[in-house]
């Protein structure tokens, strides 16, 4: 900055130091506040004019000087004061000589530069205030075309210039004239330049840059993509300089892709991916936002719909987690218009909706609203009069080095950076010359810091309890895609148990997942407090292990050092047999899992225990052990969300509740917390106003025309684990019509789970029959119902339904063991079989011993009951239009059971679909369980919650229309909004429902029939119970079929076809005979196919 008014009153070149203490001030006599400083100003006669003169002879005889460097040194030298700027003399003949672009003046321009460096050396930090506005005027010299000496004496300058300079004085008025050199208007060797010094300075003052990163990456990022490798090269690494200042440690791993994005354009949409995928744990300020609003520009100027919905999706979710208006500010007049182009122009519903929501917020957040109020600041000129009282003016030099100073004042303030220190290193060199004899540095900067300090708020520490403090940390927490908590506080005590209280979605689990793995900011490290997530859900690549091996593996018991024998005294303690502790966990049930769970945490000797669901799977009896434990760690803080209320009743001590991108802390149980909270009894009440599920109505099934006609059943099933030395279950006999209403209900261990998979072909029986109606489709969730998805992780949950149909059957189904055939089951098969056949005219017989190449279809055998099925068998060796029809019992008896199983549930699968697999169509199907098209369609798997991913794992088996649902622990990880959904779901579903819960409260809801399942003992195998309402039974049995017939289906062009009536099965008539064979004899005769593809074509013929 340039200081304009009358010449100075003080130090001139030349004057000596005691000439300067003896000077009298013509400065007005302190007053007041002043007075009580008790300075005085240095003072000395005017500055003289010779040496101006001499510099405007320097350089004007510029041509002629053989040594132009030394020349301006020599002179320089000759400046003893910053007296040297009185008047501006000096300054406004250095800048005219500067900006004058004249052919003949190059000589000139160079002895400048040269005399503006000397001069900076000789003066140092004093200068400063006076000479810095030269800096654009020596970066325009860059691009001179007066010769390489001239921009390499200008750069030399501009490098000097900045050097003395204090971190905040670079930043308010050295970044300025730096950004505005990196126009596009600029010569590319300017834009070169510019990028040098702030990489120079991004070295010396990394702080600084940080907070001056939106004005830096807006204009840095266009540079990256030059055509001139002069400019992109030093945008590329003035970017990196600058990103390297981020501290957040959420957003660093992604750096090096956004840079790279920004390098090349066509990595942009893949980098809004990476980005959407990140989840937040620190807050997002203005340096972290910076380097991303390019990157969305860039996204919002493509073509891709989906990319500009997730930048619309981010942009959302970032200002939310914005606290402070300042931070969000510099980025409204991009992201703003981009988003409300967005909302006019894309032609996909949802993708705008989705963009009309984020311009919403944004607009919003721009109003102030929803943020955290500005912290008080000062102006300039509140800054300058408040210091102005402790200092005051002695003429205009002061006053231009008190401007200057003053602007890095405010620099200090924003970030609140209020130490003495911080304050006499910005003002002490620069203002030492106007200091008077005796008075220090130190002493003037805690004297200006006073009159400053009440311009920052401090915010007051809350008083400490009496217990014991584990943790104090404010932070944020999202999903790239969706904002979880937002600059909200943490506090814990140790021996406390808190309940986490929130609707599905909110973040409870990722928050207690963030803590485990050390994400939450401010949070204590592992080595101060230790913290251990318990779940009971068995990693895949552990499976094959044994319970003390399955601990022994585990990563922390290892850091710990925990020896065998302690592990299995802590197993012992919690019930584990010795035969149960060196058998697999893959054996164990959710009960017993649970029990591993929490052994494996006691182990670890935790201070702070995060339990996601400790009641899951398990029976009253294990029940009040869990809470029994729980209320007994008087030493160890326990975080629990639980969808069990009388766990939350019992056990707790706190309430947390997430409300409102906030955690709300309530002292006392759940009833104290309801007391307080009324609102929150919803989260308790098994019903829905929320929303509700719709399950597909199941389509028809042929001979079945009672509801109470049994659809699958078992007779005398029994069945033993590879390793167990008696059977599980025996003589089990049970049967599921389509009016079925079942809950299946037992002691953890009992047998449950395995009778369902054995029902549904997960397990083969050891003995007994197991059979189900061969065109019966049945929908299955596992107890762990994460299994079924647990390798597709990565896809979106729509594209995992549209994966496991994609074929028309459903691909796990087939994947079951009943179902994979053996090769010893295989060598069996392909047997030779003595077949016998007839020609057209039936007037010769063939007798020929064949292999069964594969099964394609089946049909009912008219000749046979109701339930008896024949199938179409392609012949090795022969032609694909030889084929004949065989019996099920024949085929069983050669072996092909299994494979006539999975014909059964390809033909099944492919009846149940009648809906066209599109994203749209599975999108819809997904919304009507209870997941939104944000999760459903744009956000995979591996980042659902618990909740929702039970949802997609729903979806997907209720997308063939099932006649029968089995549902093990469906309760689990689903909150009482969505409990009331799926209870509502099930009442009005016309299929059978078997449920396996120990919650009672929703069985006895829904379930008017009941198994009881008797735990074994050590020699004799679970016992099943049939119970229920024997006047709902019987009508259930008179109940008859009324089957919706789907008349029509769009395929996934839109296009609707006729669906046709399923076939008469009445006979043809001897008339229709005859018109058969006549057509199929024509039909020989041209060489054609004459049979259909389900081997028939007696439908031509029915009238």
């Amino acid at each position: 900055m340039v200081a304009t008014g009358e010449q100075s009153t003080l130090v001139g070149a030349g004057a000596a130091a005691t000439d300067v203490a003896a000077a009298p001030s013509k400065a007005a006599p302190p007053t007041g506040a002043a007075a009580e400083a008790s300075t005085t100003m240095a003072v000395a006669d005017p500055a003289p004019v010779d040496l101006v003169e001499q510099v405007k002879a320097l350089l004007s005889g510029a041509a002629a000087s053989k040594d132009r460097a030394g020349d301006a040194k020599a002179l320089a030298e000759e400046a003893t004061s910053v007296g040297v700027f009185a008047g501006n003399g000096l300054v406004n003949v250095l800048k005219a000589t500067l900006a004058d672009p004249a052919k003949n003046k190059a000589a000139s321009r160079e002895v400048a530069c040269h005399f503006v460096a000397a001069l900076v050396t000789k003066l140092g930090a004093p200068s400063s205030p006076f000479l810095s506005g030269l800096v654009t005027d020596l970066v325009q010299l860059l691009a001179d075309k007066g010769g390489k000496s001239v921009t390499a004496a200008a750069m030399t300058a501009a490098k000097e210039l900045t050097t003395p300079c204090s971190a905040q004085a670079k930043k308010m008025v050295i970044l300025p004239q730096l950004v505005t050199a990196l126009g596009q208007d600029s010569k590319w060797q300017v834009q070169a330049g510019a990028l040098e010094l702030i990489i120079k300075i991004a070295g010396e003052a990394p702080q600084e840059m940080g907070t001056s990163m939106p004005d830096l990456v807006s204009a840095i990022s266009p540079l990256m993509c030059h055509a001139k490798a002069q400019v992109s090269g030093p945008a590329l690494k003035a970017m990196q300089d600058l990103c390297s200042v981020i501290e957040n440690s959420d957003i660093q791993p992604v750096v090096p892709d956004v840079i790279s994005a920004l390098k090349s354009p066509a990595e942009a949409d893949e980098c809004i991916f990476k980005l959407a995928a990140i989840v937040f744990v620190q807050q997002v300020e203005c340096n972290a936002l910076a380097i991303f609003v390019p990157l969305l520009k860039r996204g919002f100027q493509g073509r891709n719909t989906a990319v500009k919905r997730m930048c619309a999706k981010i942009i959302e979710n970032m200002a939310k987690l914005v606290e402070r208006p300042s931070d969000l500010a510099p980025f409204l007049p991009t992201l703003l218009p981009a988003l409300q182009r967005a909302s006019d122009e894309i032609s996909d519903p949802e993708a705008r909706a989705v963009c009309t929501a984020a311009t919403n917020v944004l607009d919003q957040k721009s109003k102030g609203v929803g943020l955290a109020p500005e912290p008080p600041r000062a102006s300039k000129d509140q800054v300058i009069e408040a210091v102005s009282v402790v200092v005051p003016s002695a003429g205009p030099l002061f006053t231009t080095a008190l401007d200057f100073v003053t602007s890095a004042f405010c620099a200090l303030m924003d970030a609140q950076a209020m130490s003495k220190a911080e304050w006499q290193l910005v003002s002490g060199p620069v203002l030492a010359p106007f200091f008077a004899e005796g008075t220090t540095a130190s002493d003037m900067a805690a004297a200006m810091l006073a009159k400053c300090e009440h311009f920052v708020a401090i915010e007051e520490e809350e008083e400490d309890a009496d217990a014991e403090e584990l943790c104090r940390c404010k932070f944020s927490l999202a999903y790239g895609s969706k904002v979880l908590l937002n600059n909200t506080k943490l506090n814990l005590k140790r021996g406390f148990r808190y309940g986490l209280l929130g609707p599905n979605e909110c973040g409870k689990t990722t928050l207690m997942r963030a803590i485990a793995n050390d994400q939450v900011e401010g949070f204590p490290p592992a080595d101060e407090v230790r913290t251990v997530f318990v779940e009971a859900d068995i990693l895949g690549e552990l499976s094959h292990l044994s319970v003390v091996e399955y601990i022994v593996a585990d990563k922390n018991i290892q850091k710990y050092k925990v020896s065998k024998e302690d592990i299995c005294t802590v197993l012992t303690a919690v019930d584990f047999t010795p035969g149960m502790q060196s058998g697999g966990v893959s054996h164990l049930s959710g009960g017993w899992r649970m029990k591993l769970a929490l052994s494996r945490a006691m182990l670890q000797k935790a201070d702070i225990l995060l339990l996601d669901e400790p009641t899951n799977h398990l029976d009253a009896v294990n029940v009040k052990w869990v809470e029994d434990y729980l209320n007994g760690l008087s030493d160890v803080t326990s975080i629990i969300v639980s969808h069990d209320s009388g766990l939350l009743e019992r056990v707790c001590t706190h309430i947390i509740q997430i409300e409102s991108l906030k955690l709300w802390l309530h002292k006392g149980n759940l009833s104290e917390f309801v007391k307080k909270v009324p609102q929150a009894k919803a989260y308790f009440e098994l019903k829905s106003d929320k929303f509700k599920f719709n399950f597909p109505q199941p389509g028809f099934l042929e001979g079945v025309k009672s509801k109470g006609k049994a659809v699958i059943k078992m007779d005398k099933v029994q069945f033993t684990y590879p390793t167990a030395s008696r059977p599980q279950v025996a003589g089990i006999t049970i049967r599921c019509s389509l009016s079925s209403r079942v809950a299946c209900i037992g002691p953890n261990g009992a047998g449950k789970s395995t009778i369902i998979k054995l029902l549904t072909g997960e397990l083969e029986p050891d003995s007994g029959d197991v059979w189900k109606h061969p065109n019966l489709r049945v929908g299955y969730i596992a107890q762990h119902a994460f299994h079924h998805i647990e390798n597709h992780l990565e896809k979106t949950p729509n594209q995992y339904i549209q994966w496991r149909y994609q074929y028309g059957d459903d691909r796990e189904t087939l994947a079951k063991a009943t179902m994979v055939v053996s090769d010893e089951e295989m060598k069996v098969m392909k047997q030779p079989v003595l077949h016998v056949w007839q020609n057209e005219e039936k007037t010769r017989e063939f007798r020929e011993k064949l292999v069964v190449e594969r099964l394609t279809t089946h049909r009912r055998n008219e000749k046979g009951s109701n339930t008896e099925y024949e199938y179409e068998v392609i012949w090795e060796g022969k032609p694909q239009t030889f084929t004949s029809w065989l019996r099920g019992d024949k085929l069983r008896a050669m072996g092909w059971d299994k494979t006539m199983k999975a014909v059964d549930e390809k033909v099944a699968s492919r009846a149940g679909s009648t809906m066209a697999l599109t994203s749209s169509n599975v999108e819809k199907h997904l919304e009507n369980v209870g997941l939104d098209r944000e999760f459903g369609t744009h956000c995979r798997i591996g980042q659902l919650s618990g909740g929702q991913k039970v949802k997609v794992v729903l979806a997907a088996a209720m997308w063939n229309q099932p006649h029968i649902v089995i549902l093990d622990e469906p309760t689990n990880y689903l909150d009482r909004d969505s409990l009331g959904a799926l209870a509502g779901a099930i009442k009005e579903f016309d299929g059978g429902v078997v449920i396996i819960s120990h919650n009672s409260e929703f069985t006895s809801a829904v379930c008017p029939e009941t198994w009881v399942l008797s735990p074994a003992t050590e020699t004799e195998p679970a016992k099943l119970d049939l119970q229920g309402d024997a006047e709902w039974m019987k009508e259930a049995m008179s109940q008859t079929v009324d089957f919706k017939v789907v008349e029509e289906i769009q395929d996934g062009q839109g296009n609707t076809i006729k669906v046709a009536a399923p076939k008469s099965s009445k006979k043809l008539s001897r008339k229709q005979l005859k018109a058969r064979e006549r057509k199929r004899a024509a039909q020989k005769a041209n060489g054609e196919y004459y049979e259909g593809i389900n081997g028939t074509d007696e439908e031509d013929f029915v009238n």
